[in-house]
């Protein structure tokens, strides 16, 4: 079985390796066809599913994966969110939630101004590609979970849901 990970983005790519382990994973550019920087859990979502529906739409894997960060509000803070998408070859559409952290309160004119979190971290950690590795909820849990990590909780909820409906022939 092939796995398709909508994004080529060594954390995503090896949070999907590591819960897919019996199975070939490639990952593709994929669009997430939402803003640069989603700002609602509605819009991070989205962003999943669309890169997810673009793998099985445009390759000829078995699932297609879309993982996608972005930042939420509850009240006046803005939280850290990440979504993930799994999608079936017959287009059955798995969807899962993650970990959430507070972000300072500097950061919000900032990422409501249209500015990536990515960015935002690099100059901030003053680090290159935060993104690509230890991710914000790195920065922000002093290592104790990764951006990798993160989305590995992501993909075992999708890959649980998924293999569950198999097993049981039905789903949530």
């Amino acid at each position: 079985m092939e796995v398709i990970i909508g994004s080529k983005n060594p954390t995503k790519v090896q949070a999907v390796e590591e819960v897919f382990v019996k199975h070939g994973v490639s990952g593709l550019d994929a669009l997430s066809k939402v803003s640069a920087q989603p700002l609602s859990d509605f819009e991070t979502r989205e962003g999943a599913m669309n890169r997810a529906m673009q793998c099985i739409e445009t390759t000829s894997g078995d699932i297609g994966i879309g993982l996608e960060g972005g930042v939420m509000q509850v009240g006046d803070q803005l939280y850290l969110c990440n979504w993930g998408a799994l999608v079936t070859r017959e287009k059955e559409v798995f969807t899962a939630s993650g970990a959430r952290i507070l972000l300072p309160k500097e950061f919000t004119n900032q990422l409501q101004g249209g500015a990536e979190l990515g960015d935002i971290m690099d100059t901030y950690a003053k680090r290159k590609d935060v993104r690509k590795n230890e991710g914000a909820i790195g920065i922000f849990t002093n290592d104790q979970i990764s951006r990798k990590e993160m989305f590995v909780h992501v993909v075992k909820l999708l890959h649980g849901q998924w293999d569950y409906k198999i097993k049981n022939g039905s789903g949530i």
